[in-house]
């Protein structure tokens, strides 16, 4: 009874995490604020709902994929953000004002 009420409540909270997450990417104005949308409460909220899943599921032989699901959410996620952040960065279509210098300039070695 108790693990019900336990993986519920993580199904909900990751649903939730993920509609917040889809509200940012239509509400949020520029390309690094909907790639934050996209990336963080997204991807916290499938890890919610998966170790949901897991809690429900118990000794099951599907645990195993749910973990390599969470596992692959975990080490893609900051890599398609790092890809996306640099492509607006050289595309120059970050809002302005958001940055302040020139952070991806190489330095000067002279």
């Amino acid at each position: 009874m108790i693990v019900d009420i336990i993986s519920a409540t993580l199904l909900l909270l990751g649903s939730l995490m993920a509609f917040t997450a889809s509200i940012g990417l239509l509400r949020f104005p520029d390309t690094l604020s909907r790639m934050h949308a996209a990336t963080k409460p997204q991807t916290f909220g499938l890890l919610l709902v998966l170790i949901g899943a897991m809690i429900r599921l118990g000794d099951n032989v599907d645990v195993g994929m749910l973990v390599l699901s969470c596992l692959f959410a975990l080490i893609t996620a900051p890599v398609v953000a790092h890809r996306i952040g640099r492509l607006a960065y050289q595309e120059q279509r970050a809002r302005d004002g958001l940055m302040d210098r020139d952070d991806m300039e190489s330095p000067n070695r002279d």
